[in-house]
């Protein structure tokens, strides 16, 4: 036999016995725990082929399996158990009620970690005193109502540049106009004044927009993360990863910089606002640390605040414009709230306290289409268990979102988009979960999106200029709308709208 033959007999033979040892470490290990039923699945790789081989997306493969498992069960993919549910009481026991229990996350993939800075986000870190030296900085500093008030010039100032853009795309294209892609560039505008607190032309939005699509892209999962015995195989994709981080880390470090020294030299830069995100993070302080963030970290955590905001509010646009098309009757309900409100002025942002419709149409938006399918992922912090199932400390804990956005047994006509269920006081809904789940678009619980008040500021203020400024219709005219969904970070239009708009005046 040829010693190359003989070599690759032997790598079969050393693999099919890792796979069988494995297998039978994994079986006795699993046959001291009582885990939620699911489908049975292969030696290592458990349901991940089955999932492959499925030709479904991951959100559809999940909601097929609960309708045949029920609201808790177990997938197993590769090295990594998740338990997903999809009942709103289990989610209430589980994040509120015993919330400081589920309060962790899991073990991140190794390209995520680089990306993190080994969990060091405010999303990523694990249920211990960095995540809270993080979350209570965020929270209080940033996005507190007082401090959200301070960036009302920002918010301002972007939205008559998406109003402008919107009108000369129109006078373009002969009135025809993308939504996500003017939403999004909206956005990110405010989301860049708060972070950096300094001015930034349009070619460097544009450019600091793609640098932060080229990390998400580089994030998407791969095989080896589910099976990491497959990561020699994975080599360029690595460097790649690390390649896309140090370019990251190269270009968002001269931003950080030029706020430093103008934090030093105040008032050498006259356009330069008072106060950003990063002049919290300079001398932050972490429990069980000497020294404040390194430049690295201060990356890390830019991208962060960045991209949290950006495609769940973009998106979130999206959808609501396509639901102001499908249903007309809103559409004008919500501009006739809107002109009672201002009369011929453009609506500023405490107008919007006063508009319960559009405070209506916001929630319905949210319930009907929640930025993501699953919420960020949970792990408890010592084992337990749950609906009589156990729950181990290195599971990933998953919720899917619209089994309970969408259930029949706690919403009338849950598949109808209706505002009038929230602006007649018939149905109502807390998206904090306290006082019950039924829809949780941010999430629920200690691990609730510290952004929540800050996203429905925007997609609220958005919302009603777009309205007052444009009659919103469906191109081609009199044309249909797609409302399947795609994941692409969040959940997009299958179809990516193109609207038709008509000035009001």
């Amino acid at each position: 036999m040829a010693p190359s033959s003989c070599f690759f007999t032997l790598l079969a033979f050393l693999f099919s016995a890792l796979l069988f040892f494995l297998s039978r470490k994994s079986k006795s290990k699993s046959k001291t725990l009582k885990l939620p039923p699911g489908p049975p699945g292969w030696p290592v790789v458990g349901n991940l082929f089955q999932f492959a081989s499925s030709g479904k997306p991951f959100f559809q493969y999940v909601d097929d399996l609960r309708r045949k498992y029920g609201p808790i069960f177990t997938l197993k993919m590769g090295t990594r158990t998740m338990i997903i549910l999809s009942d709103a009481k289990l989610c209430h026991e589980a994040l509120i009620e015993r919330g400081a229990l589920f309060a962790s996350r899991p073990r991140e993939n190794p390209t995520r970690n680089i990306f993190s800075c080994n969990k060091f986000t405010v999303n990523a870190a694990v249920h211990g005193p960095v995540w809270r030296s993080l979350r209570r900085n965020m929270v209080q500093n940033m996005l507190s109502s007082t401090r959200l008030k301070e960036f009302r010039s920002a918010r301002e100032k972007a939205m008559d540049k998406l109003v402008s853009r919107l009108r000369a795309e129109a006078e373009a294209n002969n009135g025809v106009v993308w939504v996500l892609k003017n939403a999004r560039f909206a956005v990110f505008c405010i989301l860049l004044a708060m972070c950096f607190g300094i001015e930034m032309d349009e070619e460097t939005v544009d450019k600091m927009d793609q640098m932060m699509k080229a990390v998400l892209i580089v994030l998407d999962p791969r095989i080896d993360d589910y099976l990491p015995i497959l990561s020699p195989f994975f080599s360029k994709q690595r460097n790649k990863a690390l390649e896309v981080r140090k370019k990251q880390v190269d270009y968002v470090v001269q931003f950080i910089e030029k706020r430093r020294k103008m934090l030093q030299n105040p008032g050498s830069d006259k356009s330069a606002m008072s106060f950003s995100y990063l002049d919290t993070l300079f001398d932050l302080k972490v429990e069980g640390r000497k020294s404040g963030p390194s430049n690295a970290e201060l990356v890390t955590l830019c991208s962060e605040f960045l991209n949290g905001g950006t495609d769940t509010t973009g998106t979130a646009i999206e959808w609501g414009i396509a639901q102001l098309i499908a249903n007309p009757d809103v559409q004008s309900k919500l501009y006739e709230e809107i002109k009672s409100t201002v009369g011929d002025r453009k609506v500023e942002e405490q107008d919007v306290e006063k508009m319960a419709y559009l405070r209506a149409v916001g929630k319905e938006l949210l319930r009907k289409h929640p930025p993501t399918y699953f919420s960020l992922t949970h792990a408890v912090t010592e084992p337990t268990t749950l609906a009589g199932y156990h729950i181990p400390t290195d599971v990933n804990v998953e919720i899917y979102l619209p089994a309970i956005s969408e259930d029949p047994k706690l919403w009338t006509n849950p598949e109808k988009f209706d505002p009038d269920r929230f602006a007649s006081g018939q149905e109502d809904a807390d998206m904090t979960g306290v006082k019950g789940v039924k829809m949780m678009p941010f999430g629920v619980g200690r691990r609730i999106c510290p952004g929540l008040g800050m996203a429905t500021v925007h997609v609220h203020l958005m919302l009603a200029r777009m309205v007052q400024e444009f009659e919103w219709s469906a191109y081609p005219p009199n044309s249909p709308l797609d409302f399947t969904g795609k994941l692409e970070f969040t959940v997009v239009m299958k179809n990516p709208l193109r609207a038709l708009v008509k000035p009001r005046v």
